[in-house]
């Protein structure tokens, strides 16, 4: 049996995290430009983007950050990541999977997303050659580029990629790369927003909330 290619998002997938860089973000931008933004709204203009990319979304908006705001940005980052964070629940069974090969492909940057895959102790799975981030391509979610080069380097064409994403940017991401993609909402950050409507109007029909029911879905499309 040929094996086909999953590709992870990390941030809001492999594990609960965006919504700490998201909260971050929000607080920054509140104390700095008091645009008194709530979670939804945070959500709506900068989930599943590269900090490069969401700086680009808010110079559109009028909103002009300088490399002292992202650096300050990165720094709670770090800061929250003493705290710790865990694996989704049921996730690591998929990447026990044979029958798949497996790569992370996220908007975070090389640095930061080393430390997140050792934080939750999936180095075993996840080696530098399978892990690619927003800093490696031009142009992050949602444009193609990140899938694509994943693909490209794992040697899988777009149609035997899987793309596990949570946000509507990923998720928008893998369609244009034109691959299968995906959607996991199992995370804190979506709970309650119903963006369910959103996500088919993408045209992207698989819908999970847990790993058990993600695996399946794999399982079957062999």
């Amino acid at each position: 049996m040929k094996k086909k290619l999953i590709i992870w998002d990390f941030d809001g997938v492999i594990a609960d995290t965006e919504k700490l860089w998201l909260q971050n973000r929000m607080e920054l931008l509140n104390e700095k430009f008091g645009v008194n933004w709530d979670f939804k709204t945070t959500i709506s203009f900068l989930a599943g983007m590269s900090d490069k990319t969401k700086r680009e979304v808010l110079d559109k908006i009028g909103i002009n950050t300088d490399d002292t705001f992202w650096n300050e940005a990165m720094a709670r980052d770090l800061q929250k990541m003493i705290n710790g964070f865990v694996l989704t629940p049921g996730i690591e069974d998929i990447f026990k999977l044979q029958e798949f090969e497996q790569c992370i492909a996220t908007g975070g940057i090389t640095s930061k997303t080393e430390k997140k895959i050792k934080m939750v102790g999936i180095e075993k799975y996840f080696p530098p050659e399978r892990v690619f981030c927003a800093d490696m391509v031009a142009y992050g979610k949602p444009e193609p580029d990140l899938y694509l080069l994943a693909a490209e380097v794992m040697g899988y064409p777009r149609e035997d990629c899987f793309v596990i994403e949570d946000s509507l940017v990923g998720m928008n991401a893998g369609i244009r790369a034109g691959m299968n993609v995906a959607a996991f909402l199992g995370s804190d950050l979506y709970s309650g927003l119903h963006i369910e409507e959103e996500i088919r109007n993408l045209n992207v029909t698989e819908i999970f909330y847990n790993m058990k029911d993600l695996k399946d879905y794999l399982l079957r499309k062999l």
